[in-house]
């Protein structure tokens, strides 16, 4: 018996000392809303390694509805329309989770190793990801060196690309803590790639980033066989780069001013996945396709082969060059979010690039003053783009309006309504004339 109580009381001093607070950390509850990268602010002493085990949580109701205008096709190999949408009813989607795991493992360097436990990508546990960073570097043992390391970050690892502030809002599988609304853009710019970043702060406000990345999702040592249209060579997988400046004060109690500009480049890539590296997927259902040619085109239907529904991915999987601009404004409860991009690229088979344009704006209420544990919300959200093979541009719009509440600081329950269109697509496309609208009904827990 006296064995048994001690390995209790080291089980549950061991879960306590799981928990404690990390340094230069984003938290996964409320507390992390409108934390873009990580500050200088070195608040939390070093005590010892600490290991951190979090997770996500998510589950939601789904009462969408879709219609369109598509010429009906037939397809040999498959029976019925090709071109007509999936019927959709009211009902629960796939629930997915995240585990988070975070250490400390010495004064301002911090791990963090991030797994998929469920989504409506893959039916297996996967790793998204993981980094390591530093934030000081004490065993170089260099005065010169700390003092630099006050104002610098240097992020090594796999990780989310910083292009641009709005993947610091997003829906990442289970983790929708962070993100107002159900649903991430249009155009998803998300990529877990190879690489290192470093970051220069300043006591002013503003700040500066530089990376240099694989430029790929999928890392490779084989050479390239493809042929680049482009250059009628075989494809090189030149790295990728990218950078952001802005400026972020809190001004006075009130009153929050961010701006940032983000670019990303890569010349040359195996499979560039910048507009389409979420492996969890969409957080909309089967709003705008044909199951039975999504599941026909693979060896097993277990997997959900339509995972980006709502999304438009541009296609431009071996050249990319593309800016963001950032605006969030936050007064008392009252904030704005906007985004202005301009993004260019081909992929292998193509000579010239084709351009694609993203705007969105949010604008978000929180309330009560002092706590803000209640929004109401409106995003506004279009997509410009050529798409390859298409001689005229294509337009998506969407409009979506949330309500929001913090049970408690780990504990959200949301609810949105949208309206997405469809514009410029052929007659013969399944997109033709597209719509899907209605609500969905979001619980999400993080710890």
């Amino acid at each position: 018996m006296k064995i048994k109580l001690i390995l209790l009381l080291c089980l549950v001093t061991s879960i306590v000392k799981a928990q404690e607070q990390l340094q230069y950390f984003r938290p996964n509850d409320m507390r992390g809303i409108n934390v873009f990268e990580t500050s200088k602010a070195d608040t939390i002493p070093f005590t010892g390694l600490k290991v951190k085990v979090g997770g996500n949580f998510e589950m939601e109701f789904q009462a969408l509805r879709n219609f369109n205008t598509a010429t009906p096709m037939t397809k040999t190999g498959f029976t019925g329309n090709v071109n007509s949408l999936e019927p959709l009813t009211n009902g629960f989607a796939l629930p997915m989770a995240n585990l988070n795991v975070d250490a400390q493992l010495e004064d301002g360097i911090r791990m963090n190793i991030t797994l998929y436990l469920a989504s409506r990508h893959h039916e297996d546990t996967w790793v998204k990801g993981g980094y390591i960073q530093f934030d000081k570097l004490l065993f170089l043992k260099s005065d010169v060196i700390n003092e630099i390391m006050k104002s610098v970050t240097i992020k090594v690892g796999q990780f989310d690309v910083d292009y641009g502030d709005q993947h610091f809002r997003r829906s990442d599988g289970g983790n929708t803590i962070y993100n107002p609304f159900i649903e991430n853009y249009i155009m998803d710019e998300f990529a877990t790639e190879i690489g290192a970043e470093v970051y220069v702060h300043t006591h002013s406000g503003f700040f500066i980033m530089g990376g240099m990345t694989n430029g790929e999702l999928d890392a490779t040592v084989v050479a390239g066989t493809k042929i680049d249209s482009a250059t009628n060579k075989a494809n090189q997988y030149d790295p990728a780069f990218h950078g952001k400046i802005g400026f972020d004060k809190q001004v006075n109690k009130d009153l929050r001013v961010r701006i940032t500009g983000s670019a990303y480049t890569v010349h040359s890539a195996n499979s560039s996945t910048l507009f389409g590296g979420d492996r969890t997927g969409s957080h909309y259902f089967n709003v705008m396709e044909n199951q039975n040619i999504a599941n026909g085109t693979t060896i097993t239907s277990e997997n959900d082969y339509s995972p980006f529904s709502g999304r438009l991915n541009p296609g431009f999987s071996e050249e990319v060059n593309t800016a963001m601009v950032n605006l969030f404004l936050k007064y008392k409860g009252l904030e704005f979010f906007g985004t202005a991009e301009d993004a260019k690229g081909r992929a292998i088979t193509e000579v010239d690039q084709r351009k694609a344009t993203q705007y969105a704006a949010d604008l978000i209420y929180r309330f009560p003053q002092g706590k803000e544990n209640f929004w109401v919300g409106f995003r506004y959200n279009t997509v410009t783009a050529l798409l390859q093979g298409y001689t005229s541009n294509i337009t998506v719009n969407r409009e979506a309006g949330s309500l929001g509440w913090f049970i408690t600081k780990n504990i959200m329950a949301k609810a949105e309504y949208v309206n997405q269109n469809y514009q410029g697509y052929p007659a013969a496309n399944i997109l033709n004339g597209g719509n899907f609208h209605g609500a969905v009904l979001e619980a999400s827990i993080g710890f």
